[in-house]
């Protein structure tokens, strides 16, 4: 009897479920998550999606090539992608002190830096308040999306091969 395939909505739910829990917790405990704290979120983000390939894989007796490999992580790559985008959304309406804890730490970092003036800095933290739900929403499409992409071809690399042009999977392309 053959194994049911989880569904790449499920599997992006899934994972996206865990790093929206990760990312409250991380808030609350106060960790910075501009360091450290933000790559673990990307680390078991990047795993997250390779262990959906490699899952896929085994459910289909491993009767794919790379290319279907690839675009089922890339497929949960774009739910959890949505997921994170409107939890960010939410979040920073939530949590307005979100946005003024990041506007003081990018004031902090760009006097440490030292090339700006107080003028140049007050201009750009401005700025960046008027435009911050975008850059926030731009950066979270663009981080996941390229993270994602380079799980998903982790995953299609690792993931066993056995296309078998008459078994399993009809959309796959014959040889």
């Amino acid at each position: 009897m053959e194994q049911a395939v989880t569904t790449t909505t499920t599997k992006g739910i899934v994972i996206g479920l865990i790093l929206v829990v990760m990312g409250i917790a991380l808030y609350f405990t106060n960790m910075d998550t501009s360091g450290p704290a933000r790559w673990l979120v990307i680390l078991i983000f990047v795993i997250g999606i390779i262990w959906a390939v490699n899952n896929y894989g085994k459910q289909i007796d491993h009767n794919a090539t790379f290319g279907n490999y690839f675009a089922h992580g890339f497929k949960v790559t774009a739910v959890v992608t949505v997921i994170m985008i409107i939890y960010i959304a939410v979040f920073i309406n939530l949590f307005p002190e979100f946005k003024e804890r990041a506007m003081e730490q990018a004031r902090v970092e760009m006097e440490k830096g030292g090339k700006m003036s107080s003028d140049q800095i007050s201009q750009t933290i401005t700025l960046t308040k008027k435009f911050f739900m975008v850059f926030a929403i731009g950066g979270t499409l663009l981080t996941y999306i390229i993270f994602g992409a380079l799980a998903a071809v982790i995953g299609a690399a690792i993931t066993k091969k056995e296309p078998n042009a008459f078994h399993g999977d009809l959309n796959q392309t014959l040889q």
